[in-house]
């Protein structure tokens, strides 16, 4: 039987303890999952994207099951036939994500009408996660221990020194 492979693409600015509970739920779904860390967005990144990368590698290291972390610069459906992607994970956390999230796995459908788009639901305690909300919180000195690994909470406490200093 062929191997099922999903992508779990995003910017990732940061990746959070709700990202990696989208993951943990994706790998019961899918015998491999790829996160994907998008070099572009329409969003100012805090981390450039080697870093993105680098922090996802060193955070999902500690999941039960291998993830492959890797940049891409395309579609996102054209990095997921490159890969021999059957499904593109999305999450959902509010009714407000569902629009925007709907008519992107439309186009995506439209484009790759081979890969299907799965939604999936973070476990309640982090359905209001979002890393734009980390990262104001810690570019206001406030904690972010309880959202992010410790790898990453590091990363934002140098990154916005940087910025003070700088």
């Amino acid at each position: 039987m062929p191997s099922r492979k999903a992508l779990y693409p995003g910017t990732f600015d940061p990746i959070t303890f709700g990202h990696l509970d989208i993951i943990e739920r994706a790998q019961g779904l899918f015998d491999e999952v790829i996160v994907g860390v998008a070099a572009q967005s329409t969003k100012t990144p805090v981390f450039p994207l080697a870093e993105r990368v680098r922090l996802a590698e060193e955070v999902v290291a500690g999941l039960p099951r291998p993830v492959r972390v890797l940049p891409f610069h395309a579609l996102t459906v054209d990095f997921a036939k490159e890969l021999g992607i059957q499904a593109i994970i999305r999450g959902l956390r509010a009714v407000s994500d569902f629009e925007f999230e709907f008519q992107l796995a439309l186009m995506n459908r439209k484009i790759a009408p081979g890969i299907e788009t799965v939604f999936l639901v973070p476990r309640d305690s982090f359905i209001y996660l979002s890393s734009s909300l980390v990262k104001e919180i810690s570019r206001l000195g406030g904690p972010v221990s309880c959202f992010v690994p410790k790898p990453v909470e590091e990363a934002l406490r140098r990154a916005h020194a940087m910025r003070v200093s700088g």
